[in-house]
């Protein structure tokens, strides 16, 4: 079991249905990257003030399988703004059906997204 980092932000909870399982049981893999990239635009929409694209997937560790009913939280922690870019750290945390209030971390993340015009091109990202 894990604390939950302070110096991470939550940005997202989501509870994963049947629908979201493999033949296995557990969940998809590409179900979890969608969240995770959902939860990791969440700061960096802040900074953007408009537009923004999912640019890179910088990293993906999977640590421990998601199962049907755990409550996933999803933290984040902007590590790096750029002139046009953001980066972000995001930790997934699985609180078990029958354990909740114990956290296992069970995915990690770090994602780039750039700030985008109307027409698709690179922005500036403004000034905070």
């Amino acid at each position: 079991m894990v604390q939950l980092p302070d110096d991470h932000t939550l940005v997202l909870k989501v509870i994963p249905l049947p629908g979201d399982a493999n033949a296995n049981g557990d969940i998809f893999g590409g179900w979890v990257m969608a969240q995770v990239d959902l939860a990791g635009s969440v700061l960096p929409a802040r900074y953007a003030q408009g537009r923004m694209a999912t640019v890179a997937v910088n990293q993906f560790i999977f640590k421990q399988p998601v199962r049907v009913g755990d409550i996933l939280s999803f933290l984040a922690k902007m590590e790096r703004i750029g002139r046009t870019s953001m980066t972000v750290n995001v930790g997934v945390y699985a609180e078990r059906f029958n354990n909740q209030g114990q956290y296992i971390k069970v995915t990690e993340a770090q994602l780039t997204y750039v700030a985008i015009d109307d027409e698709g091109k690179p922005r500036p990202v403004p000034v905070r």
